[in-house]
């Protein structure tokens, strides 16, 4: 009787914990249902049943197991894409730059032919535009005949030099010859008034030979102002051929420059490009100086603009990919020419001044050009946006 007894009162205490527990958890299910709105008097066999993280693994292990690999690659993959991302740097901030030339002419006058068009695509040395060359070909003419004429004189001048020249030779000689004569009359003198001196000459003998020498010094010193006379006439041929030089190299100057001018009646492209902005027409007058069309040549380049904060890691001669707003799918291949030394605030008309005013630091843009790697095939114009990136790493 007592094990009996011992074994009921066991299971009415089992029986008491059990009532104790289901009604534990029924008020756990009843404040959970308060939360999600649900009636807190609703009988308990309508209540849901509570449902752990075990339970849910053991009723869906494959999804459970799906959306664990899920986030795993998740992770991984973002770890790799920061990974393979970090090695590039990347801006939209850029756009299709080329230096453009203002076509206009250096001379005036009336515009007589314009063989191309707008937008018209031309190689270089092609005529643009052509200037009526009458007035600078009779120009060109005149100085011509202006440089024939002073050369001609000065080959006169040369052959006149030459005469004189010889002129100067045979006076030289004159002068040798009037001073052989002269030291052969002294001598002859001198023996004639010897011989006469001692009684063994006679005094007409005497009286010739001086006479003789007289007329012999005479022709000497003749003989010599001719020589000089002569050389002072070359050095005056000389003086007037200095001058017609000097004539001919002005005359020769003026010819230069209207030749050149004739040239600049036809303008021509420097290099291959298009024409853009054309005004142009045939008929109108061009005065030097007058913008008459836009040329834009075909070498361009991408003038990115990354933040300062990019530029750690980048050098010239990284490669870069190119994407172009106007080409969507397409990717061209570049590198890195040069980066600016400086933001691109430092160079626009007011740059910023920092140390007036509250200051405020804002992260600065630097200019950095990136050039095509041979040509991209394509039309490419100034302005046009592009997307660069540059591989760093």
């Amino acid at each position: 009787m007592d094990a009996r007894t011992a074994r009921r009162a066991d299971s009415d205490a089992r029986a008491s914990v059990d009532t104790e527990a289901r009604r534990r958890d029924e008020r756990d299910d009843t404040t959970a249902r308060s939360d999600r709105g649900a009636p807190k008097n609703a009988p308990a066999e309508t209540r849901e049943p509570r449902t752990s993280v075990r339970d849910l693994v053991r009723r869906h292990p494959y999804v459970v197991s799906a959306a664990a690999i899920a986030a795993m690659l998740l992770v991984v993959g973002g770890v790799a894409w920061w990974l393979y991302a970090r090695n590039f740097e990347s801006t939209d901030d850029a756009f299709i730059d080329v230096r453009t030339v203002t076509i206009a002419p250096q001379v005036n006058g009336a515009i007589v032919e314009v063989p191309v068009t707008d937008n018209q695509p031309v190689a270089a040395g092609a005529v643009l535009i052509e200037i009526d060359p009458r007035d600078y070909a009779d120009a060109v003419a005149q100085g011509q005949a202006q440089v024939d004429q002073a050369t001609a004189m000065i080959a006169n001048l040369d052959a006149q030099i030459d005469a004189q020249n010889a002129r100067i030779d045979a006076a030289k000689k004159q002068v040798d010859q009037a001073h052989a004569a002269l030291v052969l009359s002294r001598q002859e003198n001198a023996r004639a008034q010897d011989l006469y001196s001692k009684g063994a000459g006679t005094k007409q003998a005497a009286d010739q030979t001086s006479s003789d020498l007289r007329q012999k010094d005479a022709a000497l010193a003749t003989a010599q102002a001719n020589a000089v006379a002569a050389e002072k006439q070359i050095a005056i041929l000389q003086t007037q051929k200095q001058g017609a030089q000097g004539q001919l190299e002005q005359v020769q100057a003026s010819l230069n420059q209207a030749q050149i001018n004739l040239s600049r009646t036809r303008i021509t492209a420097p290099e291959a490009g298009r024409v853009t902005r054309l005004t142009a027409a045939v008929g109108n007058v061009a005065q030097a100086g007058q913008a008459l069309m836009m040329f834009v040549p075909t070498n361009v380049w991408v003038t990115a603009n990354f933040k300062e904060t990019q530029l750690n890691l980048m050098r010239p001669g990284q490669p870069a990919d190119i994407s172009i707003d106007a080409y969507p799918g397409r990717t061209f291949r570049g590198h890195v020419d040069s980066i600016q030394a400086g933001s691109g605030a430092a160079f626009s008309l007011l740059p910023p001044e920092n140390a007036t005013g509250n200051f405020v630091k804002v992260v600065q843009r630097v200019p950095v050009k990136i050039v095509f790697d041979g040509n991209p095939g394509v039309y490419l114009g100034p302005g046009m946006s592009v997307v660069p990136t540059v591989k760093v790493r």
